[in-house]
Parts: C-alpha cells; structure tokens; sequence
C-alpha cells in the first residue's frame, strides 16, 4: 500500500514565539493545519474538494508532542502522512524537523470525522467519495 506524505516548508514568524523567544505551543496546531491544507491540495482531499462532496471533516482528537523549540525566523519541514482507517475517519501523523531534518521538533497526529452538510449529523459508514479517492490513490 503507497504511502500519502506530503512535505511542506514553514518559516516561524515574529508573532509565533513568546516571551521566551520560542515558539509557543499552540501554534504547533496552526502547523499541522498548514500540513494538512497542503496535503489536501497535492492529494485532492482539500476542505472544499471534501466541502463539495456533501461534507465536512471537524477535528475530534488531537495530540503534539514537543521534542525541540523553534525560534524567531527559523525554517522547518512539516510531514503530513495520511493513515489508512476503515472508519468514516481521515488520520493524520505528523512529524516537524528543522530545514535540514536532522532535528525532530514536534509529532502528532489528528483524527477528523465525516459530517453530512445537510443534516449535521456523523457518518457511521465512509462516505462514497472518499472510498472511490483512497481507491484511485492505491488504497484498499
């Protein structure tokens, strides 16, 4: 089975570090929403391509855990792999390494949920759509 990884880079801005000059914690979360736009956009599992689809995808679990600061101007690489579930879920792994990926920052990893646009409710089975995109990606 292939894995889905996407790489993105990210340059911590001046309004992302504390008072300490390190990059405070929750925008490690900001992070790995940038991972998982840019992953949607080279995989075709955007918000709006899912959005156009009849759903939506609410996060419902979340973790980081902290291995390295980042500071002011410092470059990183965000690793956004997808992991296959049987479930009407999307999970995603993440991994932050400083520009030249010899330095573990950060990992962690999300889990999102299908819900129907028109009833808001959850969908207990995978919606169609994403069956036919994991099966053209190789999946299943």
């Amino acid at each position: 089975m292939p894995t889905l990884k996407n790489e993105t880079k990210l340059r911590v801005r001046f309004n992302e570090v504390d008072a300490l000059r390190i990059v405070w914690h929750g925008h490690y979360v900001n992070y790995f929403e940038d991972g998982r736009q840019a992953f949607g956009r080279e995989f075709s599992l955007g918000y709006l391509d899912i959005f156009n689809e009849g759903f939506t995808v609410p996060i419902v679990d979340i973790n980081v855990e902290y291995k390295s600061p980042l500071t002011f101007g410092h470059e990183a690489i965000i690793e956004t792999t997808f992991i296959d579930s049987p479930a009407a879920k999307i999970h995603f792994a993440y991994e932050i390494f400083n520009i030249e990926k010899t330095k573990l920052v950060a990992k962690g990893a999300t889990t999102q949920v299908f819900l129907s646009n028109d009833t808001g409710l959850l969908e207990l089975y995978p919606p169609q759509f994403y069956l036919d995109w994991k099966k053209n990606k190789g999946i299943n």
